[in-house]
């Protein structure tokens, strides 16, 4: 992921925030170096730096650069400068976790947690559970920078309000951000959690790809999409909604969204429980599905297999359309391993053009349960310290 550009950040009008996006990459850089990079005069880069040090941005680095004479100082990004708190809320359970700005995880939580209890009892216990968290780190309410929440269903972006969400009853165009952030005291970003975990995969795992789709399998389907390196939401955040393409080997089965034939009606976590259920095996959910499958289960892996080709079979038609170097599989499902990777393999190879798949790579997801909160981490701290927004936090009034 790009942490910042030189071709974004230098220039003659490279503010405070430009090098702020320079010094992102982790390499502490003096100030003969900065203006090199951006043309800047030195006493400029001196004044920027003078104003980044100041809000804690940055921080003299212990390295110091000699060329014979006096060595020179060199700064480095100050990833301790704040935190962000992230919260990546499923169908069934929550992850949350306080980072630092670099994503680095400062303390993390797990719970069983039904979105269907509503808007307010989930967010009330998210408040709760932010709360004790930033006790335990030591860190005040005033250190947080923002908060990102990936949610189960659509999302309008830049409201930050679920859209109709099939399997969220009561969150229609809840205000989110707004309800988080009077109790918090700091900006709210909401997501669909796919796109979350796609950008936290790509963070952590595949920096260097430019084209990645996230595809995830649990109680539902979704898939996020990571384009020339920046997530693409579509016009209005409904990019990627790929469980509710109508499939032939679903026929008329009912989907939760109304329609009959999504993908999702066959090949997601609830439907191979059902269809394990109909077959005299218990299975309830996703999870259930992983257990049979770890415990030996032919006929489980049997299910998954198949599901696995279900959904390589929509993915073949999107590797022919979008040509994406990396296919990341996520999900409570991806946790079944080669059993569902081999199904979508194998619709993708036998279906999608040979040029389409000459370098493709397909594989579970690096980071399991964590790439949602990592990733809506990665949401916060994108929005932060854009070269723009920096500039606007430095200059405004104490």
């Amino acid at each position: 992921m790009a942490h910042g550009t030189l071709s974004e950040a230098g220039g003659p009008a490279a503010g405070a925030g430009a090098l702020l996006a320079i010094l992102r990459d982790g390499q502490a850089r003096t100030r003969a170096e900065l203006a090199q990079l951006t043309g800047l005069a030195r006493s400029t880069v001196s004044q920027r730096l003078d104003v980044l040090i100041n809000h804690d941005w940055i921080v003299p680095s212990e390295d110091t650069i000699s060329s014979g004479g006096r060595p020179a100082t060199a700064f480095a990004f100050n990833r301790g400068a704040r935190i962000v708190l992230s919260a990546d809320l499923g169908a069934t359970h929550a992850r949350l976790a306080v980072t630092d700005l670099g994503m680095a995880v400062l303390a993390e939580r797990a719970a069983e947690l039904p979105i269907e209890r509503g808007p307010e009892p989930t967010l009330s216990w998210l408040v709760t559970a932010f709360e004790e968290m930033l006790a335990e780190t030591g860190h005040p309410l005033s250190q947080i920078c923002g908060i990102g929440i990936g949610l189960p269903g659509p999302v309008e972006h830049t409201s930050g309000r679920p859209v109709n969400p099939p399997i969220m009853p009561g969150w229609d165009d809840f205000p989110v951000p707004e309800w988080l952030g009077e109790r918090l005291g700091a900006p709210v970003l909401v997501d669909n959690d796919v796109n979350i975990m796609a950008l936290g995969e790509h963070w952590i795992a595949s920096p260097e790809v430019d084209h990645l789709l996230f595809v995830k399998i649990g109680t539902g389907i979704g898939c996020g999409i990571i384009a020339d390196r920046r997530l693409h939401r579509g016009s209005q955040g409904a990019a990627g909604d790929i469980g509710h393409i109508r499939v032939t080997s679903a026929g008329d089965a009912l989907c939760r969204c109304g329609n009959s034939g999504c993908l999702e009606a066959v090949a997601s976590g609830a439907a191979m429980a059902a269809t394990l259920r109909a077959a005299g095996i218990d299975a309830a959910g996703s999870r259930d599905v992983v257990g049979l499958i770890r415990g030996g289960s032919a006929q489980a892996a049997q299910v998954i297999r198949q599901a696995g080709r279900d959904i390589g079979g929509v993915l073949a038609a999107i590797v022919n359309f979008f040509n994406p170097s990396v296919i990341v599989v996520g999900g409570d499902i991806a946790e079944a391993g080669e059993h569902v990777l081999a199904g979508v393999r194998e619709a993708i190879y036998s279906r999608s053009l040979p040029l389409a798949t000459q370098h493709l790579n397909i594989r579970a997801s690096e980071l399991g349960d964590r790439a949602g909160v990592i990733g809506a981490a990665v949401m916060v701290v994108e929005h932060v310290l854009a070269p723009g927004t920096v500039d606007q936090a430095v200059t405004a009034p104490a």
